[in-house]
């Protein structure tokens, strides 16, 4: 039996030829900076962000925490999402290791609203309140159901952060779905803000990694910060290697995990599932679990029984994510399997 897998599209296998391309890959030790894929991986993200300068970390999360580590210090506060995968998934990080106060907006649309910022910031020469340095967004947003923010909404968030004088971060995990949803180029989001933290991963069908980006002296900041956590790595060209063949054929392709997601969608409404309705959907489909079905576990088994691996992400919220390791056939059949498993 087949096993089709659903969760997220971290789960995705290198291809035959990303695999070839690691297997030939130069490499060199990275703490000398002196690994030659390491090295254009960085300057390829770099020019592909519209930034001066790029690292590679070992995952989104590491990404990001860097990213705090070097534009904000200990006691100093951070905005973002209440339903940011800063703040609910990335174990405190912001906080246990940057040391920042988090204080959380409204995102329920995928981004906080511009007139909401000014309001949070702490940064009123009150001697009471931690000063707010950095404003963290996301996009496309995962927990809202994996929104693609438009760039001009982004835009206006974004250049609000500015004003109030924020270090703006994007965590930018699956920012190329966000871009190649909305047909732009993805500087029409990295251009307006001062570092992205991007997964080669995910969508993008790496094994592992992602980049932060941001300016030379961010970036160097960034470099100490990484080896201080254990993050500086030695021959990391074999993965910077599939990271740089992802960015380079792997981006556009994104658009048919979207159109798969929304077949699945359509088969599951036609089949009586209750999907959330979300705006700029992308490659995530989110249902809430029938009232009468015992528990999220039974259904989750009952699924991966028949060959379909898929998550119940919080109490009665079913997700499942399409990706490149899927294709139309396995959306037809995920789709079948749901419908079988809920009649039952």
């Amino acid at each position: 039996m087949k096993i089709m897998d659903f969760r997220s599209d971290t789960v995705t296998k290198p291809s035959e030829e990303m695999r070839r391309i690691m297997a030939c890959a130069e490499v060199g030790d990275d703490i000398y900076g002196d690994d030659p894929s390491s090295n254009a991986l960085s300057e390829y993200a770099a020019e592909l962000t519209g930034k001066e300068a790029a690292i590679y970390t070992c995952s989104g999360t590491m990404g990001n925490l860097l990213a705090f580590l070097s534009a904000g210090r200990h006691g100093e506060s951070l905005l973002a999402g209440k339903r940011s995968h800063v703040w609910n998934a990335e174990v405190g990080g912001f906080s246990a290791i940057a040391g920042l106060c988090p204080y959380p907006l409204n995102d329920d649309e995928g981004i906080p609203a511009a007139a909401d910022l000014a309001p949070a910031n702490r940064a009123d020469n009150n001697i009471h309140h931690p000063d707010t340095t950095i404003l963290c967004l996301e996009n496309t947003h995962n927990y809202t159901g994996g929104i693609a923010v438009s760039p001009e909404r982004f835009a206006e968030v974004a250049r609000e952060g500015h004003r109030l004088g924020f270090h703006v971060h994007l965590d930018g995990a699956r920012i190329f779905n966000a871009s190649v949803f909305h047909g732009v180029d993805v500087k029409a989001f990295t251009d307006e803000i001062d570092s992205v933290q991007f997964c080669l991963s995910k969508g993008l069908g790496a094994p592992m990694g992602s980049m932060l980006c941001g300016s030379h002296e961010f970036i160097e900041r960034a470099k100490k910060a990484r080896k201080r956590i254990g993050g500086a790595q030695r021959q990391v060209g074999i993965a910077a290697a599939a990271g740089l063949y992802a960015l380079k054929n792997n981006i556009p392709r994104l658009s048919e995990d979207h159109d798969n997601a929304k077949l699945l969608s359509e088969l599951l409404i036609k089949g009586g599932v209750h999907v959330e309705e979300v705006p700029n959907m992308t490659n995530m489909i989110f249902f809430p679990m029938l009232d009468g079905y015992p528990s999220d576990e039974r259904f989750v088994s009952a699924c991966r029984e028949r060959g379909l691996l898929l998550n119940a992400l919080s109490p009665r919220r079913v997700r499942l994510v399409t990706h490149l390791d899927v294709d139309r056939e396995d959306v037809e059949r995920a789709a079948s399997i749901i419908l079988e498993v809920i009649s039952q």
